[in-house]
């Protein structure tokens, strides 16, 4: 039990300081290359839809915040990376449109218990659906020089941590299936950016 309480302890911890700077290596490699060949902005606003549903599930219900703190420190990530991909593909007239859908999106989700509910069971879709454009983007592109591999691996250890975390704490259902198709499909696309990696490309 002890030992339990030690890991969970270990594996809270460990997640909320690596998404501390999850993004920081994508932001890094956009701001270098001032350009975003390889990254899907479909996908990134559908993994910003995902954290959203995702948070305000687990505080409308009142979980303890441990198991989702780093969530309102993703989305700040998320932010600031689609402010960039917007600036660098010179569509900033369209963030004021997402800041009041996400917005809106935010306050609604919370009205009702049924909404909630609703958005939580077609969240693992969503978030599914970002890696899977992400994939899609890569797999046209041939190209990932400007998608960071740290933050994908990050991102696939957060996902497995969070499994034993939810097994431990909660073990609601829906979320433990959200954690692993989101480990499997971040280890997919952690794979590929290797593998479209110009200096690792195989060449033809």
């Amino acid at each position: 039990m002890e030992g339990d309480l030690l890991l969970l302890h270990v594996a809270n911890f460990s997640t909320l300081l690596v998404c501390m700077v999850l993004k920081l290596p994508q932001i890094v490699v956009l701001m270098r290359a001032k350009a975003t060949n390889g990254v899907s902005v479909t996908s990134l606003l559908l993994e910003l839809t995902g954290f959203i549903v995702f948070v305000s599930y687990q505080m409308y219900y009142d979980y303890p915040p441990p198991t989702y703190l780093e969530y309102p420190i993703l989305i700040a990530q998320d932010v600031i990376l689609l402010i960039l991909i917007l600036h660098y593909n010179r569509n900033m007239k369209h963030s004021l449109i997402y800041a009041v859908v996400f917005v809106g999106g935010w306050k609604l989700l919370t009205m009702e218990k049924w909404i909630i509910d609703t958005a939580m069971s077609v969240c693992t879709l969503i978030s599914a659906g970002s890696k899977l454009l992400q994939l899609q983007c890569l797999w046209r592109s041939k190209d990932s020089a400007q998608v960071s591999t740290l933050t994908w691996a990050l991102a696939s250890y957060t996902c497995m941590a969070r499994i034993f975390t939810t097994m431990v704490t909660t073990g609601d259902t829906q979320v433990l299936i959200r954690f692993m198709a989101m480990a499997v499909l971040n280890v997919w696309v952690t794979a590929t950016v290797i593998y479209y990696k110009p200096s690792t490309k195989k060449r033809d």
